[in-house]
């Protein structure tokens, strides 16, 4: 491997072309990859509900429990011997690695992953195929990066144009691979990764298409839609997916607590145990089984038409997709809400049709929509859904309805739940991804952090003429008021003092006069929460108060505090991603080799000096210096200054004659 990275940095092609090639490499071996992960289910449904099943119907229909029992065996041995316990498992992986290592994935488990979650669809589990696919494609882009060592910023172009690729692989759909990538994995519909990530797309979809064909995933029949009538259902509809969506997320993780209670079952065992209650299950409801694309397109083509029937099936789904994974099967959410949300649409279009008979309502329609308003109440992402929903059924009419309903639908969810089935994964193990760049970070730093004590209040008894003398000493521009017992009652500044006439200063009293419907922070709230509520009301300070007991004053929140909280923010940050990077260069040092930190201070003979001028121990290379927040990359003309950190990479013997360099004084002043 080292010669042939040694032969691609020789090539000395412009990193653009460089990234460009590798995009195409990483999309068609994903669609490899995720063809290979098909045929596999398609094996194994096969063996399982073909060979082994029509061998148990000779006994009995319903010996074909077991069924999913078997799939849960060898998916529980897979987990246990070649897997393991993951922190994040999934797309939320994915999420927490491009946010915090620059998208270092452990890739070396991706093919035991691949066959486990094969072998879950393939054996009846109620997950979907998207997210091994994003994680196909996802670690095969994240292991090119790291095996060429390239920096975080190429790192996480090439896992978000892997995980463009899977999807595009998984549901034949490129421009929805390109959204999911950029609104899930990236968090952001810009920057450098976008040509990347489309790139990988289209060359992962070219291939699929080719293996696969270029009909989409649903035939739908032809239909007549009327905006204009039609249109409140979909919001009716929208209004409805939302708590759908909400009660998913919920369960996803309800269900998943549940099972970590029941501790005295081993890990291994619980996918077979999972698979008993599915196979049970689906002797009376085959069609919750898999992935349900089946039932899906037989909904879509009015093959199913009960509502009883298309709501009892919702409701498996929503408790069958939770509980297999809970249960350990491997799979993605995607699938399961696209299923949730047909049988929703189609059961609802049902109705409608039978209440409202004049308005010549195809129940497909609200079907079809249904899938992209769940779709988009789950993950939180609504262009993906829309696009998801265009590229999968080919229809472009559907369009307008679509994106009424998914926005109503994602709003109403976001009420109810916070979180998308992602990242209350990640906050659960406190980890809280922003999208936003000035509100992420913000949100990393309290308001008890940077507030200031109040120094400075007045009494609600003091007259105004006292408030006037007070602002006129100290030049504040409004101060807190207490009571006699000291409990906060109101705030008074220069404006209240303005409302009132200056005659009636001696006779009216502060507490007459000063603003009692207060907005307050708290000492535990996030600056960034802070900050949207003195946007609000347009205020330049803000009480912190207990929240025990919100009229004990603890301190004032100014605005500019807010912006010592950025700088504070800032220096958070880059410590954080030079502490990742400390991470990174010891994982890829060699054995003999360590990675080393200390500060310089005024006085050592390397401080005030070019890098090139000091006279480091032999093998010792300066890998980066942490300097007032800020990450520096040194070079030969890098002047060394005290209070900087610097991060050397050196053998274990030269410890102590580094330690030597930091105490030494300094000899000379540098010219």
């Amino acid at each position: 491997m080292t010669s042939f990275r040694n032969w691609f940095n020789r090539l000395k092609l412009s990193d653009t072309l460089i990234l460009w090639g590798l995009a195409v490499g990483v999309g068609l071996a994903t669609a490899m990859g995720v063809w290979l992960f098909k045929e596999i289910i398609q094996l194994t449904f096969m063996l399982e509900y073909g060979k082994l099943g029509s061998w148990l119907s000779t006994i009995s229909k319903w010996t074909l429990f077991v069924l999913p029992v078997l799939g849960g065996l060898l998916v529980g041995a897979i987990s246990h011997f070649f897997i393991g316990e993951e922190r994040h498992s999934g797309v939320a992986g994915i999420m927490e690695s491009v946010a915090l290592t620059g998208g270092r994935l452990r890739y070396k488990r991706a093919p035991a992953k691949m066959v486990a979650a094969a072998l879950s669809i393939g054996s009846g589990a109620s997950v979907g195929p998207e997210d091994p696919s994003v994680q196909i494609g996802a670690n095969l882009g994240s292991m090119v990066g790291q095996r060429l060592h390239f920096s975080d910023e190429r790192m996480r172009a090439l896992v978000a144009a892997g995980a463009a690729s899977g999807i595009s692989a998984a549901f034949n759909a490129p421009i929805a691979g390109v959204f999911f990538a950029l609104e899930i994995i990236l968090g952001e519909i810009s920057g450098a990764a976008f040509g990347v990530v489309m790139l990988a797309s289209v060359t992962s979809a070219i291939l699929t298409q080719t293996i696969s064909g270029t009909q989409p995933a649903f035939q739908i029949p032809p239909y007549v839609y009327s905006i204009n009538w039609q249109l409140p259902l979909y919001l009716l509809l929208g209004l409805l997916a939302g708590p759908i969506a909400a009660v998913y997320i919920r369960l996803l993780f309800i269900i998943k607590d549940a099972f970590a209670y029941i501790s005295q079952i081993p890990r291994w065992l619980k996918p077979a145990i999972t698979g008993l209650l599915l196979g049970i299950i689906g002797l009376f409801l085959p069609q919750v089984l898999g992935i349900g694309y089946v039932t899906i397109g037989n909904i879509l083509n009015g093959s199913i038409t009960d509502v009883s029937l298309l709501l009892i099936l919702m409701v498996a789904k929503l408790f069958l997709t939770p509980t297999s994974l809970a249960g350990g099967f491997i799979g993605g959410v995607f699938a399961p809400s696209l299923f949730i949300g047909a049988t929703l649409g189609g059961a609802f279009g049902q109705i409608s049709n039978i209440v409202f008979p004049a308005l010549g309502i195809n129940p497909a329609t609200f079907a079809m929509v249904g899938m992209a308003a769940v779709l988009a109440g789950s993950v939180h992402a609504p262009l993906t859904a829309i696009i998801l929903l265009f590229e999968m059924t080919n229809d472009y009419h559907i369009i307008l309805p679509v994106m009424f309903a998914v926005v109503v639908s994602q709003v109403t969810s976001q009420r109810l739940v916070q979180d998308s089935v992602y990242t209350l994964s990640l906050r659960r193990k406190g980890i809280r991804l922003e999208r936003g760049k000035d509100v992420e970070i913000l949100q990393t730093i309290l308001v008890q952090e940077v507030m200031q004590p109040a120094a400075f209040t007045l009494r609600d008894t003091d007259s105004l003429s006292h408030a006037s003398e007070f602002f006129f000493k100290t030049h504040h521009h409004g101060a807190p008021v207490l009571n006699a017992q000291n409990e906060l009652v109101g705030i008074f500044t220069l404006q209240d003092m303005d409302a009132t006439d200056a005659d009636q200063w001696s006779s009216v009293s502060i507490g007459e006069a000063c603003t009692h419907d207060l907005i307050v922070a708290y000492p535990d709230e996030t600056i960034g929460s802070a900050l949207r509520k003195m946007a609000q009301r347009d205020v330049g300070r803000m009480p912190v108060v207990s929240p025990e007991n919100p009229r004990t004053l603890l301190g004032l929140l100014r605005r500019t505090d807010v912006i010592r909280a950025y700088d504070a923010a800032l220096t958070r940050k880059a410590a954080m991603r030079h502490r990742i990077h400390q991470l990174q260069l010891g994982a890829l040092a060699p054995s003999d080799m360590h990675v080393e930190e200390f500060q310089v201070e005024q006085g050592t003979v390397c401080a005030n000096k070019p890098v090139r001028d000091v006279a480091w121990p032999v093998d010792c290379l300066v890998a980066s210096i942490r300097r007032k927040g800020q990450i520096v990359v040194p070079h030969g003309d890098t002047v060394i200054r005290p209070g900087d950190v610097l991060v050397l990479i050196t053998e274990s013997s030269c410890i102590d004659e580094l330690s030597k360099i930091d105490n030494t004084p300094e000899e000379h002043n540098p010219g």
